[in-house]
């Protein structure tokens, strides 16, 4: 891997040298390093546009690299994934993508992004996402995450992009069983003329199942974002959505919540909230000596953390 390479697996994945455990690092559209291990294997598919991640019953303690990066003007590609993870696992898995754009043409990453949880297994996801390069090409980040969770099974979801990235549709669907717990936590920033669209639609269908959706964004300048959720509650469970933002010089910034409680016993709550930085905070950081640029930096950062 070439040195801007290097440095966009740092940022989306956390890496500086080759992980130990299983991993399988895609760069320019082709897969440049894998390694399994005795519990879960990593394969192509047969298709031959992503893979296949299985992931042994009962697998303790262990983490699974997935990262993409992309520095090659112009490359546009569509990658699937699925994970299989079995009874009893309790696994990390994190993933993330990278585009430098120095070029002309648009650069784009589809990842359609499949997880089967079985029985009491227990995940946590992390995704990152960023963007690098003068160029005058886009830097293109369309992720789908689908979840289908068996009974007992949990999730926690971390979805992080930050700076970089041009346009963006974000899909989440989720088909959460009995007793299964599913928890998304988005952090979300756009600016100059960066759009982001961010779509939720999960199906609450066991009793005891629970879902908890967290977005927080600062949209910069002329940039826009909508966020979108649909949760449904179709047994005795509990649904939450909760989306706040902050909005800055130009931006336009849209929150969709939606819920529908199919069942008596649903317990479904939806939170909103847009609004600017309150000018006392900017004020209070400035007597401590920040400028005012310097303390909006402060405040968003503290936001997004």
């Amino acid at each position: 891997m070439d040195k801007i390479q290097e440095e966009l697996l740092e940022a989306v994945a956390g890496l500086h040298e080759t992980p130990q455990g299983a991993y399988n690092i895609r760069a320019n559209g082709k897969s440049v390093a894998r390694n399994t291990t005795s519990h879960i294997n990593i394969e192509t598919r047969e298709t031959g546009d992503g893979i296949n991640i299985h992931i042994l019953p009962g697998t303790k303690d262990e983490t699974v690299y997935i990262p993409v990066v992309m520095d090659q003007a112009g490359l546009k590609e569509v990658v699937y994934n699925d994970f299989f993870i079995g009874e009893d696992a309790d696994v990390t898995i994190i993933a993330g993508c990278g585009i430098h754009n120095c070029g002309h043409s648009d650069s784009q990453h589809d990842g359609i992004h499949t997880f089967y949880l079985g029985k009491n297994a227990k995940v946590k996801y992390v995704e990152r996402h960023y963007g690098s390069g003068d160029g005058n090409g886009s830097r293109i980040m369309n992720p789908k995450t689908v979840i289908e969770m068996e009974d007992g099974s949990s999730m926690d979801m971390e979805s992080v992009q930050i700076k970089g990235v041009d346009s963006t549709i974000r899909l989440t669907e989720a088909n959460i069983g009995k007793g299964a717990k599913l928890t998304v936590t988005e952090r979300l920033m756009t600016h100059g003329h960066q759009t982001a669209r961010s779509e939720f639609d999960v199906q609450l269908n066991g009793d005891d199942s629970s879902a908890n959706i967290i977005s927080r964004s600062v949209a910069k300048d002329q940039s826009t974002q909508v966020f979108q959720s649909r949760i449904n509650g179709n047994a005795s469970c509990s649904g939450h959505s909760e989306c706040d933002s902050i909005i800055m010089g130009d931006a336009k910034i849209s929150a969709i919540p939606e819920i529908t409680a199919n069942n008596p016993d649903a317990a479904l709550i939806h939170e909103a909230a847009i609004g600017k930085i309150a000018g006392e905070q900017i004020i209070k950081l400035m007597t401590l000596g920040l400028t005012e640029s310097e303390a909006e930096e402060q405040i968003v950062n503290g936001f997004l953390k």
